[in-house]
């Protein structure tokens, strides 16, 4: 399947595989990756994996204990850090942070992200949008210098198929989420975000050596569904059981995307169990995507530099 540059063909993995088995060839020594929402779930599976590939790793965290109690507890080298994704200063904080550390990033992952049960809103604005996309427009923009002085650097944004629930595209109209609000479908609203995100990212880089993906991890037995009623959460994973993916295959189209030798130069894709995937045709709008930008830069302006 062709991206904005690049062709990749379907990878060698199935749906089974793992973070471990996807990177059993991988050696990240001297390397320098940057993980979003290290503390638990696919990213702390991503953190763990990748360290144990040789690679230094800078996790991320909504508190400082989140971030030390994750670090601490994987084989190999993981620096805490924290960050609030609904805060752009504290975004801007930790990115400042990570680019006084003056190193190449060879790897950025956006993992980090909340599933929401009832309408929250940071400073006007639905609260899935500002955490899932906005906060991380934020960071990888502000840490982007950073990651071109890597020999190949490569953003990883992790989406969801459930970018295909917002059928009317990115609601520029709505971004209150005022209007018809639905969890599901404002977080699938966010996650089409991710997607156009990467997109637009994968346009804006031809010229340069980093690359942009986005990616469906599955639909994963962890808990994304923490800030939703009890028995919500129990029915989540009592049904589970038949069709959930393990917080460990989970986290191998992550580590795929991330470090496949393969996917050199390859950027503009949305992968599905460690291949290439299709997304929705909203996904694929190159107009949407760069509008999507140019709101997503005024909405953030003051924190972009």
């Amino acid at each position: 399947m062709k991206g904005v540059t690049g062709e990749a063909n379907r990878g060698d993995f199935d749906k089974t595989a793992t973070a471990e088995i996807v990177t059993r060839d991988v050696n990240l020594s001297g390397m320098t990756v940057v993980i979003t929402g290290c503390n638990s779930g696919i990213g702390y599976e991503t953190m763990r994996v990748l360290a144990l590939r040789g690679a230094y790793v800078i996790g991320t965290a909504r508190t400082m204990e989140k971030a030390v109690t994750a670090c601490n507890n994987i084989e190999g080298v993981a620096v805490p850090m924290v960050m609030e994704l609904s805060d752009f200063a504290s975004v801007a904080k930790c990115a400042d942070e990570i680019q006084a550390m003056n190193c190449p990033i060879d790897i950025l992952i956006c993992n980090a992200g909340v599933f929401l049960s009832d309408l929250r809103q940071v400073k006007g604005i639905e609260m899935h949008f500002v955490v899932n996309h906005l906060g991380h427009f934020v960071f990888v923009n502000r840490l982007i210098e950073r990651i071109k002085t890597a020999s190949q650097g490569r953003i990883v944004i992790v989406g969801s198929e459930a970018h295909r629930s917002a059928v009317r595209g990115i609601e520029f109209d709505n971004l209150s989420g005022e209007r018809g609000f639905k969890p599901m479908r404002a977080y699938g609203h966010s996650k089409l975000a991710n997607g156009l995100f990467s997109r637009e990212l994968a346009q804006r880089l031809q010229d340069s050596n980093v690359t942009s993906n986005c990616l469906h991890p599955g639909v994963v037995d962890t808990n994304i569904v923490q800030h939703h009623a009890g028995w919500q959460q129990m029915a989540f994973h009592f049904v589970g059981r038949w069709f959930l993916k393990s917080t460990e295959e989970g986290a191998a189209t992550t580590c795929y995307v991330g470090t496949n030798p393969n996917l050199t130069g390859i950027s503009g894709l949305y992968f599905d169990n460690c291949s290439p995937g299709s997304s929705s045709k909203h996904m694929l709008d190159n107009e949407l995507a760069n509008r999507l930008w140019e709101v997503s830069e005024g909405l953030t302006l003051d924190y972009l530099k």
